[in-house]
C-alpha cells in the first residue's frame, strides 16, 4: 500500500528538493507535506 503512496506522491505532490527550497525557511503546509513524503517514503522501504 506504502509504495502506491509514495508513487502517487512523486506524481502528484510538488519536489521541493528540485525547486531548492530551503527546509529552515519552509512555510508550515510546506513542512507538512515534507513530513508526510518522508513517512510514507520511510514505510514503503520498510516494507
Amino acid at each position: 500500500m506504502y509504495k502506491i503512496l509514495a508513487k502517487l506522491n512523486k506524481l502528484l505532490l510538488p519536489s521541493f528538493t528540485k525547486q531548492g527550497l530551503d527546509i529552515s525557511k519552509a512555510k508550515k503546509w510546506q513542512m507538512a507535506i515534507i513530513g508526510y513524503r518522508a513517512y510514507v517514503t520511510k514505510r514503503a522501504l520498510g516494507n
